[in-house]
């Protein structure tokens, strides 16, 4: 394997960047021990000096999310056209993007980096904008024929959504992911409180049924299922705190399922993937009802790759190390970027 020259671009401003800082430290980590050139670039401030990085990428998670307002006045300094014309960007083999959410999920980043030249990992503008907006993404899962939750279609008023679809429901921002801003509402009073939490990360707020069950999520490499991942949240649901406290919520991978439910949910996940245009790695989450039902719930794009990431756990339920897992992911991103360029 050939030394390659990485930036991994990490924190941005969204409600999920110290889950990407987290990402990013892993991903930087595992590149270096396989003998790659690799620089940290954060798109709001720009490259992090080498000296620097110890500092600046340090702390944990924690179990909430930044405040809003905090994010808002950070500003995005080297977002924007400039972002391609970073000389540790510009200069590098492939952009290994850890941005999660906000501009690094929703293709913005992507389109920028595609307009640069600079080859980068995950799924391309399009394949990441689809997953982010979850309601186009439902829109499209169900046309492919892949079971969804029932859901509020744009401009239905929540009265009538309420009496469509009965309690509970799930409320959350159409587009934004590690489950920030979302509600689930068991009392018809609790509604309006829950839109206006959503409102607070997006304008578009989906209403969705919720679906009670066993949680599963299938992870993608380069189209290719991997073992799926059984989770068992801390809390009632598997939320921001359930998700990056260590220790707080059990995994299981492979999950417990038999082999004509492995067999339908991996076929599910690929066909999910299809039709929302993922590219290189991307994970399909999915819940298992009790009549053994799965219902797609959403796809992530950029999936975290923190130490309770569930990515890196259906890696290595195929036998496939954490280094070698970030490896072949920047590996295929030249590699694609490469035949593009010849057409095929």
């Amino acid at each position: 394997m050939s030394r390659l020259r990485i930036a991994v671009l990490l924190g941005g401003t969204s409600e999920e960047r110290k889950v990407s800082l987290a990402s990013g430290r892993a991903v930087i980590e595992a590149l270096r021990s396989r003998g790659h050139s690799v620089v940290a670039v954060d798109p709001a401030f720009g490259a992090i000096p080498g000296d620097e990085e110890d500092h600046y990428l340090g702390g944990a998670v924690g179990p909430a999310p930044p405040e809003l307002e905090a994010l808002r006045e950070m500003g995005m300094a080297a977002l924007g056209t400039a972002l391609a014309e970073l000389p540790a960007v510009r200069d590098a083999d492939v952009a290994f993007i850890a941005l999660h959410g906000g501009d690094g999920e929703n293709g913005r980043v992507q389109a920028l980096l595609d307009v640069g030249g600079v080859p980068y990992t995950g799924s391309g503008f399009l394949g990441s904008s689809l997953a982010f907006d979850k309601r186009l993404s439902k829109e499209l899962l169900a046309q492919a024929g892949v079971p969804t939750p029932d859901w509020a279609r744009r401009g239905e008023a929540p009265g009538s959504t309420l009496g469509r679809m009965g309690l509970p429901l799930v409320v959350k921002p159409s587009c934004g992911g590690s489950t920030v801003g979302l509600t689930i509402v068991r009392r018809a009073e609790e509604l309006g409180a829950a839109i206006g939490l959503a409102g607070r990360y997006d304008d578009d707020v989906l209403c969705e049924a919720f679906v009670p069950g066993r949680e599963l999520t299938v992870a993608l490499l380069d189209g290719e299922p991997l073992p799926a991942v059984e989770i068992f949240p801390g809390n009632e649901i598997y939320d921001y705190e359930s998700k990056y406290t260590p220790g707080l919520s059990r995994y299981e991978a492979p999950a417990g399922l038999d082999s004509d439910e492995q067999d339908r949910l991996a076929e599910l996940a690929v066909r999910s993937w299809v039709a929302l245009r993922q590219r290189s790695f991307s994970r399909i989450d999915f819940r298992r009802d009790e009549n053994g039902e799965f219902w797609c719930l959403e796809a992530n794009s950029v999936p975290g790759l923190t130490a309770t990431s569930l990515v890196p756990k259906a890696a290595a339920a195929a036998g496939i190390s954490f280094p070698d897992l970030c490896e072949r992911i920047a590996v295929s991103a030249v590699e694609f970027d490469l035949r593009d360029e010849r057409g095929s």
